[in-house]
């Protein structure tokens, strides 16, 4: 298995552009909420948990998380339990509430990643490797962590594998 920084780094080498990264930011988490809403039917509730295909695919994904690293994986065990959350709300909408928002949610999200890979000038990562779809968000939430000066060892590590993210310059007016 992969450890963290060779799977950050192999999905980071998609995503130099920090336009991309900004889209990333809006998009992934739009998707993950659309996934955990569309999977959060069937359902029913028992002694308060509302149990779902989506609870099955958070738990497996959390473990995979946490496994990858226990900072990270707590702080993405802690997002997609707000997912679940909000997935269970819109499962016991009307069938017209609940498929709207989690296509819609979907569509959209993956439309702002189309649009910063044009950016990228690069295809997706999940293009060349499926598990770019599990390490999207992880991807987030580490960019998120290193604009907020945390794990500077685990970012240099990535840039060391991938390359700094590109700095945008601006041409000079004639």
């Amino acid at each position: 298995m992969k450890n963290l920084v060779e799977h950050l780094s192999q999905y980071a080498a998609y995503h130099r552009d920090p336009r991309n990264i900004a889209t990333h930011f809006v998009g992934i988490p739009m998707i993950v909420v659309a996934v955990t809403v569309l999977l959060s039917r069937p359902g029913l509730e028992l002694a308060g948990v509302w149990l779902s295909p989506a609870l099955l695919v958070a738990l497996a994904t959390g473990w995979f998380y946490l496994r990858l690293d226990q900072q990270f994986g707590l702080i993405m065990a802690l997002l997609l339990g707000l997912c679940l959350w909000a997935g269970q709300v819109l499962a016991v909408q009307s069938t017209l509430v609940w498929l709207s928002a989690g296509l819609g949610l979907f569509v959209v999200g993956w439309v702002i990643q189309f649009v910063g890979h044009h950016y990228e000038g690069r295809k997706p990562a999940f293009v060349d490797d499926l598990s770019g779809l599990i390490i999207g968000p992880l991807f987030v939430v580490a960019e998120l962590g290193f604009l907020l000066g945390m794990r500077a060892e685990l970012k240099q590590a990535i840039e060391r594998n991938a390359g700094p993210v590109a700095i945008r310059q601006k041409k000079a007016a004639v």
